[in-house]
């Protein structure tokens, strides 16, 4: 009875899918999602490849089509999360290009730690693809659980509505992923069996596509506005602040370049960099009465130097 309901489980997903894309195709979301677009594409694609192979019986064709189709789909799975991230941080370019950075070594990461584990299993093609396929997939189910997390603890400080397509984007991936990973844990621990763990599964997945298809259907919602977003502003104008310090009055930096310029310079070479530096010090240096009757060109040139 468990493998009759997971099978018409599996051949519902892609009809779901296919309405979730038609909604999306027609709202025009796959323009403001193209990666999540993309990956609900290729779910139905792979059910297109895979389930012939099921039906077929040939055990060797589908454990390969399987595992491949399954790295492919946590790799578009990652960027999916990286597409709502951004799209969370949209207002905050600083916070923006920090997150693009941690996105990247954590990509990093999980490979190595997929190859670290790969390399000390047993040798074998099987418990190669499965081992590296595992790793990685739990550490994109991490990062989905930690996903919603971080938007439903921040989600007042970013201005994010609990409306907004990006949030149930990652709402369906993160209760998809709490379930898979309690699921497995069960399973370890011996307290349910594989084809329970399918059934849940397969049933987490279709829930998680009814909560996109709902949060598609909706009207796009606005960035909710809260005084509480003067922290957020004030994160990335720190970040701004770090990554582009702002020049101090001092002199020292300004004679330390003129003398640079002199030792790496010819006399012959053209001296407009130095030029504006005597300008910038003399403006600096001598009073504004000063510098209305006399003018930078009118000093000594072994004044300044």
């Amino acid at each position: 009875m468990n493998a009759n309901i997971q099978l018409a489980l599996w051949i519902a997903h892609p009809v779901l899918e296919l309405v979730l894309a038609g909604i999306m195709f027609w709202r025009r979301l796959h323009r403001t999602f193209p990666i999540f677009f993309a990956y609900i594409v290729f779910q139905v694609l792979n059910f297109l490849v895979l389930f012939p192979i099921y039906r077929s019986g040939s055990n060797t064709a589908y454990f390969y089509a399987y595992w491949i189709s399954a790295a492919i789909s946590l790799a578009i799975g990652f960027k999916v999360i990286h597409e709502i991230f951004l799209d969370v941080v949209r207002p905050y370019p600083n916070l923006k290009d920090l997150g693009n950075l941690l996105f990247k070594w954590a990509a990093v990461v999980m490979f190595l730690v997929a190859m670290v584990v790969t390399a000390a299993s047993q040798p074998g093609s099987h418990a190669l693809i499965t081992q590296a396929v595992i790793i990685v997939q739990r550490c994109v189910r991490f990062m989905q659980c930690g996903l919603i997390l971080f938007l439903l603890c921040f989600s007042v400080h970013l201005g994010v509505s609990r409306r907004q397509h990006s949030f149930g984007i990652a709402l369906g991936f993160g209760a998809f992923a709490s379930v898979e990973l309690v699921g497995l844990a069960l399973f370890s621990g011996g307290f349910i069996p594989p084809p329970t763990l399918n059934l849940i599964n397969t049933t987490a997945y279709s829930l998680s596509i009814l909560t996109w298809i709902g949060y598609a259907s909706l009207k796009v919602a606005s960035r909710e506005a809260s005084a509480k977003l003067l922290m957020s502003e004030r994160w990335d104008q720190g970040l701004s602040e770090l990554r582009y310090p702002v020049a101090g009055d001092s002199l020292i930096p300004m004679f330390e370049s003129m003398v640079d310029r002199a030792f790496s310079r010819t006399p012959r070479e053209p001296e407009r960099g130095e030029m504006e530096d005597k300008q910038r010090v003399h403006k600096m240096s001598v009073p504004d009465k000063i510098t209305a009757s006399f003018s930078a060109r009118a000093l000594p040139r072994n004044v300044v130097r």
